[in-house]
This record gives structure tokens, C-alpha cells and sequence, in this order.
């Protein structure tokens, strides 16, 4: 009895440290509110929009590059290890980003110093640990620490870069976001964020999952890693230019932060509802249809005049990529289970 109350109350712990961790990774943190610094920064340096918003194209390319690595390195030695250092490390290079001194380049150095950063404390490596430590409920933990800590971070974040930029600047709002990355993730990270002991039950189904090499050779891989991984990158690059998209269709400020703030709770929620769904039935054909919620929200958001019409596409667009990104690690741990998760996660989350 001893035994299982400490290890509910391990689980507790792991769910509070990967909620927090997500909370700060670098969707919240980096991609939510490039789109408010963009402008800006283009100013400053005189910059065209598609030379600093491309950035972006170089983060997913190098955190997909990253990604393949993480996973092995978390099968070998553990998910801790590796975050604790790497949330600090995060957290200096975002505040970093506040050092561009008007050379192309080195913008865009630093931000491909920093997306190597930002691998290590992302959602993927927290899906490891928390994939680890659940069984029975694995879908809502999984749906409760990436959606609600994403999904808040995501709504959050934005605020108060918004705060920042207008009382310091871009600069000075890196360098907030950096300090907020260290001051909530590290002791929090420090404090709960534990790597899964290997029971009975789990030595068993790591036994029977396959190791990276055997799952690419199952249909199953491909179509996962085409079907969702794919298509939440798509999702997250055509959101993560929404800001200033609808700058340009001449919406205002308001609307703008009403859309991504809606998109950020729907998908949010949605991540915890896909995890219970998916608890309770385990068929992947439930999600099949939600993922078409997406594309319909994509095309609403290029089309769109009206600001319900707006904030009903990000409804949308958060409704799809909530079940991508919930579904997404659900399926890894059940169709090729625990002896090679970290690896094979590493490569469903490499496309940019």
C-alpha cells in the first residue's frame, strides 16, 4: 500500500514538472509570439517580413535534425538528465535572441543555437517520461500535461510579450521570456520531473515493442508519421504566421490576439479530450475525422473577413491540432511500445 500511495504521488509530481515544462517549451515560448515581434523587428533592421519570419523554416529544420538524436539519448540514459540542463540552456538562448545586431546571419545563428536548445525541453521529451509512468490513463496524462501546459503557455505568454515589448522593446521582451523559461520551469523541473521506474508490467511491454529499425518497417510507421506527425507541422507553420497574415488582410490588433488565444485554449482542451477518447476506446479511427477540422479551419483563416469567422478557424485549426499532437504519442507507445519509444518519438517528431 506504501508503495502505491508513493507512486501516485510520483505520478502526481512527474504530471505538475512536464504541465510546467510544457508551459515554457518553445511552442509558448518562441513560436506563439514570434508573430508579435516580427514587426519590429523587421523595422529595426529593415528587414522584409519573409527574411525574418524565415527563422522559423530553420527552427523546425534543425529541431528536426535534433529530435532523432534526443530520442536515442533518452532511451540510453534517461529523459532527466538531459532536461534539466537543457531548460537552462533554453532559457540563456532565448534571452540571446536579444543580442541580433543587424546582421542577417547572426540572427540567424542564434536562433539555430537556440533551437538545438529548445529540443531538449520540449513536449516530445516530456511525452517520454510521462508515457513511461502512465499505463491505464495514459491519454488523459498525456492530454493533461502537453495540452494544458501548451495551451496555457500559448495564451499566457503571448500577454505578457505583448507587455514587455511595449514597456522594453523586442529585446527586452526576449529577455523576459528567457527569465521566465529558468524562473518557472527549473525548480519545478527539479523538484518533480522523475524518470520512470521499470515494473513488472513495463518490462513486458518494452519486451514486445520493436526497436526504431523494426517499426520502419511496418506500414503503421509511415502512415503515422505521414497522417499526424506531418500534418501538425504543417498546421503549426501556418499558425505560427497568422499574426501577421491577418496584419496584412487588415485586422486589428485585438482580433488577432482573440484568434490565437482561442486556438491555443480549443487545442488545449481538445489534447485532453482526444486523451480520455482514446483511454476509453483505443480505436484510432476516432481521430480520423477531427484531423479534416484543420484544413477546414486553414482555409476559413485565409478566407475569412469577420472576426467570428476568424475565431471560429481557430477553433478549428486548434480542434485538428489537438488531436495530432494528442493522438500522436498515444499511438507510438501503442503500436510499437517501450523498448525503442524515445527513439522512434524522436523521428514522428522530426518533420518540420
Amino acid at each position: 500500500m506504501a508503495d502505491e500511495t508513493n507512486y501516485a504521488r510520483a505520478q502526481a509530481g512527474v504530471l505538475v514538472a512536464a504541465t510546467a515544462g510544457n508551459f515554457v517549451c518553445a511552442t509558448p515560448a518562441v513560436q506563439t509570439v514570434f508573430g508579435i515581434f516580427i514587426v519590429p523587428i523587421s523595422r529595426e533592421f529593415h528587414w522584409p517580413r519573409a527574411e525574418v519570419s524565415g527563422v522559423l523554416t530553420l527552427m523546425a529544420v534543425v529541431t528536426a535534425l535534433t529530435y532523432p538524436l534526443l530520442g536515442w539519448a533518452t532511451d540510453r540514459w534517461g529523459a532527466r538528465r538531459l532536461i534539466l540542463p537543457g531548460n537552462l540552456a533554453f532559457a540563456a538562448t532565448v534571452a540571446a535572441l536579444s543580442l541580433a545586431d543587424g546582421r542577417l546571419w547572426q540572427f540567424y545563428a542564434l536562433f539555430a543555437v537556440m533551437s538545438v536548445a529548445s529540443a531538449v525541453p520540449s513536449t516530445m521529451m516530456f511525452t517520454n517520461v510521462v508515457t513511461g509512468w502512465f499505463d491505464a490513463a495514459r491519454g488523459r496524462a498525456l492530454g493533461l500535461t502537453a495540452g494544458l501546459g501548451n495551451g496555457a503557455g500559448s495564451t499566457v505568454l503571448p500577454i505578457v510579450a505583448g507587455l514587455l515589448l511595449a514597456r522594453y522593446g523586442w529585446r527586452g521582451a526576449y529577455q523576459g521570456i528567457g527569465l521566465l523559461v529558468a524562473l518557472i520551469g527549473f525548480p519545478l523541473l527539479l523538484a518533480f520531473l522523475k524518470d520512470p521506474p521499470l515494473r513488472a508490467a513495463d518490462q513486458a511491454q518494452a519486451a514486445d515493442g520493436l526497436t526504431l529499425a523494426e517499426a520502419a518497417r511496418t506500414p503503421t510507421f509511415w502512415i503515422t508519421l505521414v497522417a499526424i506527425a506531418l500534418g501538425a507541422g504543417c498546421v503549426t507553420a501556418v499558425f505560427t504566421h497568422v499574426a501577421p497574415i491577418l496584419g496584412d488582410k487588415g485586422i486589428g490588433e485585438r482580433p488577432i490576439i482573440a484568434v490565437i488565444s482561442t486556438f491555443a485554449l480549443v487545442c488545449a482542451a481538445w489534447q485532453i479530450a482526444v486523451g480520455w477518447l482514446l483511454d476509453r476506446t483505443r480505436a484510432p479511427r476516432i481521430a480520423a475525422p477531427l484531423y479534416l477540422l484543420a484544413a477546414v479551419g486553414v482555409v476559413l483563416m485565409l478566407y475569412a473577413q469577420d472576426t467570428p469567422g476568424l475565431i471560429l478557424a481557430g477553433a478549428l485549426m486548434g480542434i485538428g491540432l489537438g488531436t495530432e499532437f494528442g493522438a500522436l504519442p498515444f499511438f507510438i507507445s501503442r503500436y510499437f511500445g517501450l523498448r525503442a519509444y524515445g527513439a522512434i518519438s524522436g523521428v514522428m517528431w522530426s518533420p518540420p
